[in-house]
């Protein structure tokens, strides 16, 4: 208390905190997934690890001491089954999820085949208004407040050259998410994305040579490239008490890219 402000301090150390909370991770067994699996098991919370490929969602659950699930989150039926499965398994309510699927196939707008253009849509944002149904639907009918945070992309912001349908389709859930906070906020429910821009995942790792990964450091002000960690630490954020008064935003974690000044080194 100071001589002007008598309002209580919080422990903010434990507003990070996510004890009692069951959560589920949808794309765990790599990259970013399993990183955010780690940063949400640290804090307390008990975690499904979902991942298409069976042994993978294995790995990572076994890992963090999780529960592992399989299945294909584009599917309605699949993700009907997924949240019978983690409400039977944590013997209580779901209290929100992270969600890191999508893929990028990479064509010319002209030259994009029209079964790519639907795959990366489904992928990338079908899947997102899967969870965000059934698990929304479990939420309000349980009375459960919660949290949901997507993985969106830089490229839903920005022009997303030859490779246009992730980027409509990340565009589409940072839509998403404004329209879930609008509509859940009442109930208590959260919903953000995050935007990375380029991120070392195992995958990024295996197709960029290292001239491609200095390039993209070179890019950022902050002068490296994005590791999964760094994504991890933003879903951490988004899910725990310290952003209880956030929803329907998207944060950017692009180590400055995109609001660099284009011509800000001319000389």
């Amino acid at each position: 208390m100071t001589a002007i402000d008598s309002q209580p301090v919080p422990d903010y150390a434990s507003l990070l905190r996510l004890d009692g909370r069951n959560l589920i991770v949808v794309g765990a067994g790599q990259g970013m997934g399993r990183q955010s699996s780690h940063a949400l098991t640290q804090n307390g919370a008990r975690v499904m690890c979902v991942d298409i490929d069976e042994q993978r969602a294995k790995e990572i659950a076994d890992e963090v001491g999780g529960i592992p699930f399989s299945g294909d989150m584009t599917r309605d039926a699949e993700v009907q089954r997924l949240v019978e499965a983690a409400a039977a398994a944590f013997d209580g309510p779901i209290h929100g999820f992270v969600d890191i699927v999508g893929i990028a196939e990479w064509h010319m707008v002209t030259e994009t085949p029209e079964d790519s253009w639907d795959r990366q849509f489904d992928i990338c944002l079908r899947h997102a208004y899967l969870l965000s149904k059934h698990v929304g639907k479990h939420m309000t009918t349980n009375g459960t407040k919660g949290t949901m945070v997507f993985i969106a992309s830089v490229h839903g912001l920005t022009a997303s050259v030859n490779h246009a349908a992730y980027g409509c389709a990340k565009a589409g859930i940072i839509s998403l998410v404004k329209t879930l906070g609008h509509e859940l906020g009442r109930q208590g429910i959260r919903a953000n994305a995050i935007a990375p821009g380029t991120i070392l995942t195992p995958r990024m790792e295996a197709a960029l040579d290292d001239e491609r990964i200095a390039y993209a450091a070179a890019k950022a002000p902050l002068n490296r490239i994005g590791v999964p960690p760094d994504i991890a630490s933003a879903a951490l954020f988004l899910t725990s008490d310290l952003s209880s008064y956030i929803t329907g935003q998207t944060l950017v974690v692009d180590g400055g890219v995109v609001m660099a000044d284009p011509f800000g080194d001319m000389p």
